[in-house]
């Protein structure tokens, strides 16, 4: 049987502070004639998916309203899942806010963990497309089946991007959606069905040519690959459709997207504040002060068009640039009722359907890497051969089907070596990369570019062969440059070198400066593991991969 993948990135730390004072006077009743708003007093303290920052400006109104102050710790949806069904969240938070509860539900430890559930907003997941190749699909006016829009991208009529679905909710909902259309029939998917999907959602995922970790990640990508010349073509997002509203609000696009609304329906967030369970009155009664707000005809108002998130509660009318409403316009499709059957769509997803990947990591192996900094990359290299047997761990592991190369340095490049994992019986390929691992030593000064340069030339030259595949390069270094080229060399070279973007570890004594810009430059990101672990930032990186 193969090893299940990670279901989820590592938890991002954010928390949104609120400015107003919990002892001012009750304000006001709104002239919308709602009536006098519930009083709490404290603080509710919620894990929550990350894009859910945008509600800060309504969260200030409930502190000023309630005189409850909501913080958010943020967090990969898929992620918060294994804090909540491990007990880790209880201890913590008093509540969660996922964009949904539906994968968590399906987790046999989790029926005595949460509590009340109430809705807040709510985003079908879609397709948005250049509305140039729209109209050129014929989709401005009709509306595709999911089974058009696979055939479509398989004959790379279009090209999308996508977030990682073990990593994220969307792109969770958006592999949900597809395979449970596909199979026709009208019911929740089974582990048994996937197989026989399997190569028309292979012919779906050959149009990916953008990949991601999370759904705000993903837009901002997107709108950077549509103004870069000489940029790989990408098409469309499959993403919330509030995300692809924000995106064409934004300015930030030459070109708008056309929200495509797939005939035969959509999985929808509807984003539910849910209590953990156990917490005590006090907490129960700024939970209600808190929700109660959040549900009023004004303030869904508002969280509509602040985040273009459809109301959770009804007779509201929509903005004119939102699609079809609900019911027949716009049909939920079924959810998997079984855990084994989502997990194992998730694991198909990375061994056997989606694109498969190029992960080049350039590891510093100078002497300031000793003891336990050396341990700790061991762990995260190890820990993504499939011995993370947590949640989270068995969805991090490399896929069947990728190319792991390793680009080790100190004072000069060492040898690389390459490591092709097959799409079945992988187990011998990922033991050699754990022994690998096991091996490494340190010793030496940082020649972190000259690495870069070859970890490059490499990626150029396996794309020759190989072109067809998601190539990345993650860089860890704990500290300075002290041999080699300097990054002005890296930028001058910067032309003339692949499109690969370069996710950096910032960690030790790094330079946090250099290590965001080569991010930027190279169309990547940077992760902190200064205040947590390296194996979790590596587990966190997959979700980009």
């Amino acid at each position: 049987m193969k090893p299940r993948r990670r279901l989820g990135a590592a938890v991002l730390a954010a928390a949104v502070l609120l400015t107003a004072a919990c002892t001012q006077p009750p304000p006001t009743p709104k002239a919308t004639g709602e009536g006098p708003y519930l009083r709490g007093s404290g603080t509710l303290r919620v894990l929550a998916s990350s894009e859910l920052a945008d509600l800060q400006p309504i969260l200030d109104g409930v502190r000023a309203a309630t005189g409850v102050e909501v913080k958010l710790q943020a967090t990969g949806t898929l992620d918060g899942v294994e804090n909540v069904v491990s007990g880790n969240a209880a201890k913590s938070y008093d509540a969660i806010w996922f964009a949904s509860n539906r994968y968590l539900q399906l987790h046999p430890d989790a029926g005595g963990k949460i509590g009340t559930s109430t809705k807040i907003a709510t985003s079908p997941v879609v397709l948005g497309l250049r509305e140039s190749v729209a109209k050129q699909l014929g989709w401005a006016e009709h509306r595709p089946s999911w089974s058009e829009i696979a055939v479509a991208a398989g004959e790379h009529k279009f090209s999308y991007g996508m977030t990682n679905p073990a990593s994220s909710n969307s792109g969770f909902s958006a592999l949900v959606g597809v395979a449970a259309a596909l199979a026709g029939t009208g019911a929740a998917l089974t582990a048994d069905q996937i197989a026989p999907l399997t190569p028309r959602l292979q012919t779906f995922f050959k149009g990916q040519n953008l990949t991601a970790g999370s759904s705000g990640w993903l837009a901002d990508a997107f709108a950077k690959n549509a103004t870069e010349r000489n940029a790989q073509a990408v098409d469309g997002l499959i993403n919330y459709e509030s995300v692809l509203l924000s995106l064409n609000a934004s300015g930030k696009l030459p070109e708008k997207l056309s929200l495509v609304y797939p005939s035969d329906g959509v999985v929808t967030a509807d984003y539910p504040l849910t209590l953990l369970s156990g917490v005590p009155e006090q907490t129960k009664t700024n939970y209600a002060a808190v929700t109660d707000y959040l549900r009023r005809p004004s303030v869904q108002t508002e969280i509509m068009g602040r985040t273009w998130r459809r109301p959770a509660v009804p007779n509201i009318a929509l903005a004119p640039a939102f699609g079809p409403q609900g019911g027949a316009g716009l049909p939920e499709l079924p959810f998997p009722g079984k855990l084994e059957a989502a997990n194992a769509l998730i694991g198909a997803f990375g061994d056997d359907l989606r694109k498969p990947a190029r992960t080049i990591y350039v590891l510093d192996l100078s002497g300031s890497m000793k003891n336990e900094r050396i341990e700790g990359l061991k762990n995260a290299l190890i820990g993504l051969t499939g011995v993370d047997t947590s949640l989270s761990g068995q969805f991090s592991r490399f896929n069947g089907r990728e190319q792991v190369l390793m680009v080790p340095f100190s004072t000069k490049p060492g040898a690389v070596t390459r490591f092709d994992v097959p799409q079945d019986n992988f187990q011998p390929a990922l033991d050699q990369i754990r022994g690998y691992a096991g091996g490494l030593k340190v010793n030496g000064d940082t020649a972190i570019y000259d690495a870069l340069f070859v970890a490059y030339d490499q990626a150029a030259a396996l794309a020759k062969e190989d072109p067809d595949r998601f190539t990345s390069i993650v860089l860890l270094t704990d500290g300075e440059v002290t041999a080699g080229a300097r990054l002005d060399a890296f930028k001058a070279r910067l032309p003339q070198l692949a499109k690969v973007p370069v996710f950096t570890i910032l960690f030790g004594e790094g330079n946090v400066g250099e290590m965001q810009q080569i991010a930027d430059l190279t169309g990547g990101r940077s992760f902190d593991a200064r205040t947590g672990t390296l194996p979790a930032a590596f587990k966190e990186i997959r979700g980009y991969q």
